[in-house]
């Protein structure tokens, strides 16, 4: 056998091989105790501040407070709309027990809809347990009472209040302060995602246009929360700014006078200060109870509205139109001073019709005689059709157009309302644009007594009307004031600035002469100012709805009253130094001078006078009508344009 070779052991390399190991084991353990330190380091020192910052937002919960809705006063500081306090019941599941038990004993002491049960299951599905959640939003002080009695048997039920918005008028300024409603998704798609913290959003008026002034600015409360999300305590708050207050130009009185002076009659009506354009009061009748939007309107009392035939929820003021009949007249009379083709002196003679050069078919005055030579300050107080016949035609369309544009017709006045019109100003554009038909004269003819392809709203009316009464154009609006809190001072919504309606102030003084003599004996207007206290200045329309051919008549009593005559009248006083200047459409009224004066010269006395109207039995349209002896004569437009749609007495 071969001998092994005996292998010999060498200590001193075994020796270098373990100190060897042992430092590289202890380099690694230094190394990851110094990453460990290291990251430590960073986690305690470097992203303190950070990690803070986490560890507070996961245990403090910022709750949102939502701020008082702004105010809104008349002139004189009467509340037009504000916040009273409410009450509503919220539920918290996980403390209410058997939830279809609790809910079935509930509805014996509140009355509990089966909307407002199914909006609450949906919310309950889909809620943690322990948040609360809002079963009736609105509960009446009598059911506040009778929960409180049996409180005792409902647990996790809370009777919670908040303020509520509420309009102590009702349908008297339904279409100027208009209402709010419970924020939906589409407030929160068109606002953005903080707009879903308001429980309420501007619907229609002066709610919606200055809904952003109106919200004020959330606040939030910071609420200490366990590791579950529950509310321990509150630890601090970030106030609530509350919306700003406006005021307006209104004035309450001569609002509610407004309502009084229509009766039982159809329309808008719209008085602005002519010095400054603040609107003093503004109706559209019939109107409606603000107060039904605010938590949400009922199915049925929505149907009832929607299928009333005089459409009370229409705001006529700004998207209502009509032709505005003889209330132009002062207007083209004024074009015509300014262009230079009249002089007040000027006169052309009426025979009772008019006729363009080749036709047979005419175009009549009120007085079937006619009205003999005329000078402007007599066409405008007789309203002779014949004068403004011709000076339309002298003035071409084109310019026509120019010069009404000026005044403000064909498009918005920039009131602080939204969706206001533009109205129609006709135009071979227009009609072109309408109806695929070109321009006649006869149709130039039609313009010039406010007839045809007219469509005006009672704000174009009024400015135009307020111009001549001050020389100057200006923007309507409602809000003159605003303040940022209750402390601060009422601060003043600037305007554009005003432009002149004429450069030639002896030419509109003009035209103020003829409107004063529209209100004296002669005058279209001059039984309504008989008696009165002071100079009116103003003139009268009447805007047909059908046409008629030949020299038959129509009676308006005789038609349904969605086609019989809209009434009008323009006007301003006093006429020496004008404090108010009126526009007013009657539907269905017949004849201005008969049934939309009356109206302004009881307006005009609350306003002067501080007389209120008053009511008298079976006042209406009806009454109102004049005899019809006198009604024009004439033809309705034909394919070429050289017939008219005849315009009634004024």
């Amino acid at each position: 056998m071969r001998a092994r070779r005996q292998q010999i052991r060498n200590p001193s390399a075994e020796a270098a091989q373990f100190r060897l190991r042992a430092f590289v084991g202890f380099g690694l353990v230094l190394l990851a105790l110094l990453g460990l330190g290291a990251w430590y380091f960073k986690l305690q020192v470097v992203d303190h501040d950070d990690y803070a910052r986490q560890s507070e937002a996961n245990r403090i919960k910022p709750h949102p407070v939502v701020p008082a809705r702004g105010l809104i006063y008349d002139r004189n500081g009467q509340l037009l709309a504000d916040n009273i306090p409410a009450y509503r019941i919220d539920v918290t599941p996980e403390d209410a027990g058997d939830i279809p038990r609790m809910l079935a004993e509930l509805s014996k002491v509140v009355a509990l809809s089966p909307e407002e049960l199914a909006r609450f299951e949906a919310a309950r599905k889909a809620t943690r347990s322990f948040r609360s959640i809002t079963l009736k939003q609105r509960v009446s002080d009598e059911e506040v009472a009778r929960f409180a009695v049996d409180r005792w048997r409902f647990p996790g039920v809370e009777v919670v209040p908040y303020l509520n918005r509420r309009y102590p008028h009702g349908d008297l300024l339904a279409h100027i302060v208009g209402y709010v409603g419970r924020t939906d998704e589409g407030d929160v798609a068109r606002y953005g995602a903080n707009q879903v913290l308001f429980p309420h959003t501007g619907r229609t008026g002066i709610e919606r246009y200055y809904d952003e002034q109106l919200r004020g600015r959330i606040g939030y409360e910071q609420v200490e929360t366990n590791v579950e999300g529950r509310a321990l305590r509150r630890i601090g708050m970030v106030p609530a700014q509350a919306g700003a207050d406006l005021r307006l130009g209104i004035d309450i009185e001569l609002q509610r006078a407004m309502v009084l002076a229509f009766g039982e009659q159809t329309g808008s009506a719209i008085a602005l200060d002519p010095k400054t354009g603040e609107v003093l009061a503004m109706v559209s009748l019939p109107s409606f109870d603000p107060n039904l939007f605010v938590n949400g309107i009922s199915s049925t009392d929505y149907r009832r509205l929607m299928d009333d035939p005089s459409r009370p929820l229409f705001n006529r003021l700004v998207l209502g139109g009509v032709a505005p009949g003889s209330t132009i007249k002062p207007m083209i009379a004024l074009a015509g001073l300014d262009s230079g083709l009249r002089k007040p002196e000027d006169q052309v003679l009426s025979t009772g019709m008019f006729y363009l050069p080749g036709t047979s078919r005419g175009w009549g005055d009120a007085s079937r005689g006619g009205h003999g030579w005329t000078d402007l300050r007599k066409s405008i107080s007789k309203s002779v059709n014949t004068y403004y016949y011709k000076l339309a035609l002298d003035l071409g369309i084109e310019r026509f157009d120019q010069y009404m544009a000026h005044y403000g017709f064909g498009a918005p006045t920039g009131i602080d309302l939204s969706g206001e019109i533009d109205g129609i100003l006709p135009s071979p554009a227009s009609k072109l644009a309408a109806r695929k038909e070109r321009w006649y004269p006869g149709d130039t003819v039609n313009a010039a007594i406010g007839q045809g392809d007219w469509k005006v709203t009672p704000l174009q009316l009024v400015r135009a009307t307020a111009g001549i009464a001050d020389g100057m154009l200006r923007r309507p609006h409602l809000v003159a004031s605003m303040r940022a809190g209750f402390e601060a001072s009422w601060a003043p919504v600037s305007q554009p600035a005003p432009v002149p309606i004429s450069q030639r102030p002896d030419n509109v003084q003009m035209v103020r002469l003829g409107m004063m003599d529209t209100m004296q004996p002669g005058g279209t207007g001059w039984r309504v100012a008989s008696g009165a206290g002071y100079l009116m200045a103003g003139k009268t329309g009447t805007a047909q709805v059908v046409s008629r051919r030949g020299t038959a008549a129509v009676d308006p009593r005789s038609l349904p009253m969605h086609l019989r005559h809209r009434a009008l009248f323009i006007g301003f006083a006093p006429a020496e130094e004008p404090t108010i200047a009126l526009a007013i459409a009657v539907e269905g009224g017949g004849y201005g001078g008969s049934a939309a004066a009356p109206i302004a010269r009881k307006i005009f006395d609350a306003w002067l006078l501080g007389v209120m109207p008053e009511v008298e039995s079976g006042e209406g349209v009806a009454s109102a009508l004049p005899d019809f002896g006198n009604v024009a004569t004439g033809a309705s437009a034909d394919a070429t344009g050289t017939g008219s749609r005849q315009e009634a007495p004024r």
